[in-house]
């Protein structure tokens, strides 16, 4: 991923992490290295196996991945630095150099896409992970994705999927034989959403892997697991710069 030069002043620096899965000491040591970074994105998967969150040190606007807890989200018992951008909404952001972001949190599944999102089942089992994969609620759905077309003027847009074409084994760590890329795991709606909203910037999460390409006039980042790398984003630019953990 290339480095982009960025404003010196780090006033006007944000920050952009991938999946946290729970790695809270990861995500607070990399806070930690930027007392005077404002605040911070996550594209999702915050949460650890046990569904919980922990303060991780400075504010952070996230999405929900598909592995997160939904009840904690829907009631709001969260770290009182965690702020949640719901799916088709914007918000804005910052002090001196305000950002509108958007979201659009969860996986694609087909059997449940054009179910309305208050519909989506969310069953108890037996256990915290069991509970976990029964929550439909990981899940966008239509009307997140028309909600989200609809949106204009945004900086950021956040999302837990990729958009067409993604292939999430393709790199020279993956061991996979040379023009072998895997299958594509991007999802169609992703790109529907970025031709009609075209965002500064398109960040997302949940395939573990740093990636940088153009789709549909936006520029889409991929984050790997906060455990490994993070970026640092210019306020005013949105030039990125890759830091490793």
């Amino acid at each position: 991923m290339p480095n982009h030069e960025i404003t010196k002043s780090r006033d006007h620096q944000i920050g952009a992490l991938g999946d946290v899965h729970g790695a809270f000491d990861s995500a607070r040591a990399v806070i930690a290295r930027h007392p005077d970074v404002p605040f911070w994105l996550c594209v999702g998967d915050i949460a650890d196996d046990a569904g919980r969150y922990e303060s991780l040190g400075a504010p952070v606007y996230w999405i929900h991945g598909n592995n997160d807890n939904f009840d904690a989200i829907a009631s709001g018992d969260l770290p009182a630095d965690f702020h949640h951008i719901e799916n088709g909404t914007a918000i804005d952001v910052g002090r001196t150099s305000q950002l509108r972001l958007a979201g659009l949190g969860g996986t694609f599944a087909p059997t449940w896409y054009e179910t309305p999102a208050s519909q989506l089942p969310h069953p108890k089992k037996s256990t915290a992970k069991a509970t976990e994969l029964a929550d439909k609620r990981r899940h966008f759905v239509r009307a997140d994705v028309d909600a989200c077309k609809a949106l204009r003027g945004i900086d950021i847009f956040l999302t837990h999927e990729a958009a067409k074409p993604f292939h999430a084994f393709e790199g020279p760590s993956t061991g996979l034989r040379a023009g072998n890329r895997g299958p594509d795991a991007g999802k169609g709606q992703i790109n529907e959403v970025l031709r009609a909203m075209q965002p500064r910037l398109h960040l997302f999460g949940h395939h573990h892997r740093v990636s940088d390409q153009a789709r549909d006039g936006v520029r889409s980042i991929g984050l790997d697991l906060i455990s490994r790398s993070y970026l640092l984003i210019d306020a005013a630019s949105l030039a990125v710069e890759l830091r490793h953990t």
